[in-house]
């Protein structure tokens, strides 16, 4: 997820069998007040300052100072829009095709990938989330994100109509990394072990994580196929407050599903890099359940997925094409 003005968030990456999905830049403030997150009002869960290194405590008061940024300007909504973000079959059909054809980065790197379209990527088989905290994030945030990631896996897998789920077994293939800088050795462990093949050029994303990049994810195709995911890795910073880190959860574990890019046009979205939105909208199901759409095939081109998805678009929005 990314921040308002100088504060990019999120990220989502492709390598040639890995893919990193999108991130967001700007934002636009918007005008409509909305209800106060729960998470703001619990003061959020840290270790001991004393056990935690001067980086890492230099972190975490930089990025509350991001969320309470972005909350002053009515940003970070979590109401998942209204009557003041309308949108219609076109629009939606419009935000898919930049969403889950483009990239934002170029394979392998943060550069920018090229304004070019590519194939539809997605799961075929179950989606196996799991939580993976590394030594310093202190049993208060494993509870409360355990509880934020199993119902929001749940939520994801009622709107895709596909298997996704949480599970606490070996058997994950969808591993989420929380983490603070202190945790680098552990994080870099885990995610050679996760992905023994993954290229030093993929595991220095993780060893030179810039402020500006909140969290992100990777998504590895299978070696028989690749455009069908089969291995997903996200990381999101322990040193974030409450509430941006679950808004790091609602967008990487959807980026994760299959939507690589970010789009300045799609709204009511958080697949925006205005951030005006933090959890997923109406708009993003929408989008989900497109993706999963059984008339559309891993591996599709935009050529021929596009007359298929603006039919689901229309089908999904029927007063609006």
């Amino acid at each position: 997820m990314r921040a308002h003005a100088t504060f990019p968030r999120t990220l989502a990456l492709a390598l040639s069998g890995l893919t990193l999905l999108a991130a967001c830049d700007t934002a636009a403030p918007t005008l409509k007040p909305q209800a106060r997150p729960a998470e703001l009002d619990q003061p959020a869960a840290q270790p001991d300052e004393p056990t935690r290194s001067t980086r890492s405590q230099t972190l975490s008061r930089y990025y509350a100072r991001v969320q309470s940024e972005l909350l002053t300007q009515g940003l970070m909504r979590a109401d998942g829009g209204g009557a003041d973000t309308p949108f219609d079959a076109d629009d939606l059909a419009r935000n898919f095709e930049i969403i889950a054809f483009f990239d934002e980065h170029a394979r392998g790197s943060l550069a920018p990938a090229k304004d070019r379209p590519g194939k539809l990527h997605r799961w075929e088989g179950p989606v196996r989330m799991k939580a993976d905290f590394a030594p310093s994030v202190p049993e208060e945030i494993r509870d409360r994100d355990n509880a934020v990631m199993t119902r929001y896996a749940a939520r994801l897998g009622q709107v895709t109509d596909h298997p996704i789920g949480v599970t606490r077994s070996s058997s994950a293939n969808f591993h989420v990394l929380v983490g603070s800088v202190d945790d680098q050795d552990y994080i870099l462990r885990r995610v050679r072990e996760i992905a023994p093949d993954i290229s030093d050029s993929a595991l220095d994303i993780f060893r030179n994580l810039p402020r500006s990049i909140h969290c992100f994810v990777l998504a590895f195709p299978g070696s028989d196929n690749g455009d069908v995911y089969q291995l997903g890795i996200a990381y999101v910073r322990a040193e974030h407050p409450d509430f941006l880190r679950r808004a790091c959860y609602h967008e990487e574990l959807a980026q994760g599903l299959g939507l690589a890019n970010d789009s300045a046009r799609a709204r009511p979205s958080i697949f925006n890099d205005d951030d005006e939105f933090a959890l997923l909208t109406r708009h993003d199901e929408l989008l989900l359940k497109m993706l999963y759409d059984r008339r559309l095939k891993p591996g599709m081109s935009l050529e021929k997925a596009r007359p298929i998805f603006r039919q689901i678009a229309a089908e999904l929005l029927p007063d609006t094409s």
